[in-house]
């Protein structure tokens, strides 16, 4: 019978004590999301049964007094908060990751990194006060009058600009969410960018590129998954933002048309109602709310997951 040395006997009893506890706690985050989903179904059990999956996602009522409940108005606007929020985000992100790595003279790179990385400590109410007493009245008095009277008389446009600026609606409720979520694409796209080889792009200034067509044809393509990284984890932040947002939404339970009206989100609608909800109904229906809230983050989620690892298959082939 061989002689296992007690130096090799210890390495592998360490080795094995590493290796549980990193599944132990790889499997408390499986256990931890499959507990709250259900839960999440056990207390939405009877909104469940009572409207069913479509009837309660595709319907618009929300009359707790008639105890009649559907969750289109708040996941409506919970998506296009969110749509408004990505489209003013990343393009601004992408440039103060593109001006911190490749533009900006070294002395001015570390303040930047620190101010970005200040943004994202901010806690959420902060920027939702920020917003209530501060943004809401500049967008009501200003921005949003001036994007009335130029995008607003355009055809297509129209409909999107419609009633009378007031500073609590959805257009406000994008600038905030953008706002907050900017601090992440922004440095992660940052990080991103620092990983291109400097031989690379000193290769391409050697070719007789310009700074715009290194960027462009070097810097991009090479970090777009670590971008592409960056804005799902900012998409994750701005579903499921509350605070900020129940400031300077309105909470009201409608399909808004235009970017000047008030509207919902599923986050808003229960830190608003829960404490409310006064029958049985009225909270399974806010638990249902929930869950429709974790099946969106995780579908969405999911599916950027899924394109950010085909397109890492076919960028490393």
């Amino acid at each position: 019978m061989p002689i296992v040395p007690t130096g090799a006997a210890k390495k592998n009893c360490v080795d094995l004590l590493f290796s549980t506890v990193t599944a132990v706690a790889s499997l408390t985050v499986v256990l931890l999301v499959v507990g709250i989903m259900a839960v999440l179904i056990r207390e939405s059990s009877l909104a469940i049964d009572r409207f069913g999956f479509f009837r309660f996602l595709f319907s618009v009522e929300w009359n707790p007094v008639k105890q009649l409940f559907g969750a289109a108005s708040a996941v409506y606007g919970t998506l296009v908060t969110t749509a408004v929020a990505l489209i003013i985000s990343i393009p601004t992100a992408i440039g103060i990751a593109i001006f911190v790595t490749e533009v900006a003279p070294p002395m001015l790179r570390g303040p930047i990194g620190a101010a970005i990385e200040l943004l994202a400590a901010i806690p959420s109410i902060i920027y939702g006060m920020w917003g209530l007493f501060t943004l809401a009245p500049i967008m009501a008095k200003y921005i949003e009058p001036a994007l009335q009277s130029t995008l607003g008389q355009l055809p297509v446009f129209e409909v999107l600009f419609r009633g009378t600026p007031m500073g609590i609606d959805l257009l406000t409720t994008g600038v905030i969410l953008s706002i907050m979520i900017i601090p992440f694409t922004a440095s992660i796209s940052r990080d991103a960018f620092n990983l291109t080889p400097p031989v690379v792009k000193e290769s391409a200034y050697a070719m007789g590129a310009t700074q715009w067509e290194v960027v462009k044809n070097v810097v991009l393509p090479y970090s777009r998954l670590g971008v592409f990284g960056g804005v799902a984890l900012s998409l994750g932040r701005a579903l499921g933002e509350t605070m900020a947002v129940a400031f300077v939404l309105g909470n009201s339970h409608k399909i808004a048309t235009s970017f000047f009206d008030a509207a919902s989100t599923i986050t808003v609608t229960l830190a608003n109602e829960f404490a409310e909800a006064d029958s049985d109904l009225y909270l399974s229906s806010l638990y249902y709310l929930a869950l429709v809230l974790f099946g969106l983050s995780f579908t969405i989620l999911a599916a950027a997951k899924i394109f950010l690892l085909k397109s890492e298959r076919k960028y490393t082939r």
